[in-house]
């Protein structure tokens, strides 16, 4: 149906071959054995994103792939072992371009306290959102580690020293529960806003990668990529229509592209979401307008 530019003129020139990843009812990550990066094919049911491929099927249980199945490139047409043939002739191209940031941040900050609000009622709590119901001893801990570590990181974006901030970033990598642990989430939503073109902090690029660099040995691979992707801003559709209904958009358009994205995963939206805020939070500060 649809499908990153960039991995759809890979299948073009016949430059991939690997093995299936890992396995999800709506998505099928493979590994490429050419450069060990993560490409993706999504059922109908998820959004675009870095490396995926977006599929005519609601789910991808019905195809019966394993883990560790051959994946290659044949007549332009990607093929998992025998079981799956893709076809991206008549796909829909899609690349991930971030919003440039505004000379105007008034609707910026007017936005932010809407987002906070709705989140704290309608946010999923569990990750970067404290749970207000009883929690285990170790949630208990997970959450105070979460809550301790993120106050750090923010103090010193806030205050715009990036070399201390660096250290608490990285301590955020693999904390939390969910595939993509939430301290890693909230990293997704904060690498999305130091990449906005024009913003305060988007000169301090490198310091994206710099956490990258570090964040291999912390997390698991999936989890990985996506730190990486965002790292260079590139991230998926849902997360690219809030950062843009944030920075330019109407009440309406925030709470509908808002929701789309506190509905990934588990916690997973909800961290992404307090990642921007407090990414966003950082370039008005930074840049005198807060």
């Amino acid at each position: 149906m649809s499908g990153d530019l960039g991995f759809i003129e890979r299948i073009n020139i016949s430059s991939l071959t690997g093995f299936v990843h890992s396995t999800f009812r709506r998505t099928i990550n493979i590994q490429c054995k050419e450069n060990g990066e993560l490409f993706t094919i999504a059922s109908s049911q998820v959004d675009n994103g870095p490396n995926s491929l977006v599929i005519n099927a609601a789910s991808l249980d019905e195809f019966n792939i394993d883990v560790n199945e051959a994946v290659f490139v044949k007549n332009k047409m990607l093929f998992i072992s025998n079981k799956l043939a893709i076809v991206i002739d008549k796909a829909d191209k899609w690349e991930s371009i971030l919003p440039e940031y505004p000379s105007n941040t008034q609707n910026v900050i007017r936005n932010i306290k809407k987002m906070k609000e709705y989140i704290d009622n309608h946010g999923k709590a569990g990750g970067m959102k404290k749970k207000l119901s009883s929690q285990s001893p170790y949630e208990t801990e997970l959450s105070r580690l979460l809550e301790e570590r993120t106050i750090l990181l923010e103090k010193e974006l806030l205050n715009n020293r990036l070399a201390h901030a660096l250290q608490h970033a990285v301590s955020l990598i693999g904390l939390g529960p969910g595939l993509t642990p939430s301290g890693d989430d909230f990293l997704v939503g904060l690498f999305t806003t130091i990449n906005l073109r024009n913003s305060p902090l988007y000169s301090q690029q490198s310091f994206c990668e710099e956490v990258v660099q570090r964040a291999k040995p912390l997390t698991n691979e999936i989890s990985y990529m996506a730190l990486k992707k965002a790292s260079i801003g590139k991230v998926r559709e849902s997360i690219i229509h809030l950062v843009h209904s944030i920075l330019y958009g109407k009440e309406s358009d925030l709470y509908l592209s808002l929701n789309k994205v506190l509905n990934i995963g588990s916690s997973s939206g909800t961290d992404i979401a307090l990642g921007l805020i407090c990414g966003l939070e950082a370039n008005l500060r930074v840049g005198g307008q807060l």
